[in-house]
């Protein structure tokens, strides 16, 4: 069976695309996929490693776990998403470490299913955009005690693509831009659920109406219907066309507001950013997609 899990990273997704995954299930459920509800899993396979502590699971864990997650008849595919996979965003910079509890994470992903081709999926996003984002959803953390001492200079995607990959190192891993997510959206969904090139899928301008003015996007829609795109590079050319033009103001550009932080600062972090994400492209055994 193919595992495929869209782990994260924390403060890329809101969940946005396991809401598009399951308005396919019950289309791709008589073809070997199962689209599964979030809280089939999430709670589950956190339990269970937790309960692990580390250790080997019993011989017959894996089979437990498919049983309860699945329900919707025999598949070749399972399709899953949880961007707080590898932590909360509280434990983010836990201990002076980005993703500190990468590894232990990756390995019991491995350890739960030995048997099957585990298929990873991981969105990373400029830590001047990443970090305001994050401890806004920490409560009550002064910001110095969030970061845990971690320069955000010091953050580098890349490395912890490579953790990953040094964890799972059989597993298909595909990595792309948080930034570039509106012009991929329908490939991300198309890549996790196994469809061709241009094969349509539900929920497919779910990210665009939430950034798009309704105009926008009807007329969006309309063109596609009069001018059918042949590749998806020439579906990606449109949507940022139509974005440059529609895009909500309010919903595509980010003010950062964090103690000490100023604009010569984002702009470094936005330049460090860039060259990591060229590194990443060249990550052997790394499917990156590009618009």
């Amino acid at each position: 069976m193919k595992i495929v899990y869209h782990i994260g990273a924390n403060g890329t997704d809101g969940d946005k695309l396991v809401r598009s995954l399951v308005k396919n299930s019950k289309a791709m459920a008589d073809k070997g996929v199962s689209i599964p509800l979030p809280g089939k899993y999430r709670r589950l396979l956190r339990e269970t490693i937790q309960n692990l502590g580390g250790g080997a699971p019993a011989p017959d864990t894996r089979d437990i776990l498919l049983d309860a997650i699945m329900d919707d008849g025999p598949a070749d595919r399972i399709v899953m998403s949880n961007s707080a996979y590898i932590c909360l965003p509280v434990r983010v910079f836990e201990a002076g470490e980005f993703y500190g509890l990468l590894t232990m994470k990756m390995r019991a992903l491995t350890q739960l299913f030995p048997e099957d081709d585990l298929d990873i999926h991981f969105a990373v996003r400029n830590p001047a955009t990443f970090v305001p984002t994050l401890w806004s959803q920490v409560k009550n953390r002064p910001f110095n005690a969030f970061m845990g001492g971690v320069d955000p200079r010091t953050l580098r995607w890349s490395e912890v693509i490579r953790r990953i990959r040094l964890a799972a190192p059989t597993a298909k891993l595909t990595v792309w831009c948080n930034e570039d997510t509106p012009m991929l959206w329908g490939d991300i969904l198309r890549g996790m659920i196994g469809l061709e090139e241009n094969v349509p899928v539900a929920g497919e301008n779910d990210l665009l109406a939430t950034i798009m003015s309704a105009d926008g996007l009807a007329r969006y829609e309309s063109y596609l219907a009069s001018h059918p795109p042949q590749t998806s590079l020439q579906k990606r050319r449109v949507i940022a066309a139509f974005l440059d033009k529609y895009a909500l103001p309010d919903e595509v550009e980010e003010e950062v507001d964090l103690p000490g932080w100023d604009a010569a600062l984002v702009h470094e972090l936005t330049e460090l950013y860039e060259e990591d994400v060229e590194k990443i492209a060249k990550i052997d055994g790394v499917n990156f997609l590009d618009p």
